[in-house]
């Protein structure tokens, strides 16, 4: 079982990047899956969870900013982000969980049992 990130980059306050994370090995188009990142010196900061009906939750400080979404034919999991700032520096990973729900403490990043690498995203002023 593996999650591949992809689409990470260097882009300028106000622009936009779509962060994709490819499952292989097991389909979680209905499992609890999310997106976290860290920053260097940081603890690792729960972005955006999605559980198996689809409904979403957002950290605040993204919240109307991005958007979490998948494409289960593909096995895929998407982060829309839009309207950048330099606090959005990260590594961004995607984590995926074997369960349709996710945990209460799914943004804290517990109950997840498979992480990807990560992709970097930099936002500069």
């Amino acid at each position: 079982v593996q999650l591949v990130e992809s689409g990470g980059g260097s882009v300028q306050a106000g622009g936009s990047l779509r962060l994709s994370c490819a499952a292989s090995g097991y389909s979680f188009s209905s499992r609890c899956m999310g997106w976290f990142r860290q920053a260097p010196g940081e603890e690792r900061e729960g972005v955006a969870i999605i559980d198996g009906d689809g409904n979403p939750a957002y950290a605040g400080s993204v919240k109307g900013r991005f958007t979490i979404s998948r494409d289960n034919s593909k096995n895929t999991l998407y982060l829309q982000m839009n309207s950048l700032k330099p606090e959005d520096t990260a590594m961004y990973s995607c984590a995926a969980r074997f369960a349709k729900y996710c945990s209460d403490t799914a943004q804290q990043g517990q109950g997840f049992g498979v992480w990807g690498q990560g992709t970097q995203v930099t936002v500069s002023s």
